[in-house]
């Protein structure tokens, strides 16, 4: 099972975007989506941003491993 982490972007620039997931900053490959802007959710798996992701879906999964943890 493959496990993505919601996160928000902050920064958008030559193929990488900088993110915040749930605090946790990084630098994580943006190539696999187009027209990424900061404010946008995306899901990150393996160093790159894999989807697009409204704001609904990642509050949601924030309540889901807020519960596991």
């Amino acid at each position: 099972m493959c496990v993505g982490l919601p996160a928000k972007v902050k920064k958008v620039k030559d193929g990488m975007a900088v993110v915040d997931a749930t605090g946790a900053i990084t630098t994580v490959s943006s190539e696999l989506i187009e027209d990424l802007e900061p404010g946008d959710y995306v899901m990150v798996h393996a160093g790159a941003a894999i989807a697009k992701i409204n704001g609904d879906d990642q509050s949601e999964e924030q309540s889901l491993m807020e519960e596991l943890l």
